[in-house]
């Protein structure tokens, strides 16, 4: 089996006392249609932002092809692909 396209593992992010993203852990594989799905207020759009660099995890890490993203600027994250 390939390597994951999108290998998320342990991602983390609390805002004060309120814990938005709780040690989120998945695979995605490049081709495939994928989609995160849930609630108003579920944490979806909180999870792209960490995933994009749009905002900093507090723990976790986010692998684009083996390769470390988390903590990178969003420019840098886009360029990737």
């Amino acid at each position: 089996m390939a390597a994951p396209a999108l290998d998320i593992r342990g991602l983390t992010k609390r805002f004060g006392g309120l814990l938005a993203v709780d040690q989120v852990s998945l695979e995605l594989a490049s081709g495939p249609l994928n989609a995160i799905i849930g609630p108003n207020g579920a944490g979806k759009t909180t999870l792209f932002n960490l995933i994009s660099g749009e905002l900093k995890a507090d723990a976790g890490s986010v692998l684009f092809h083996g390769q470390e993203i988390l903590g990178q600027a969003p420019h840098r994250i886009v360029r990737r692909g």
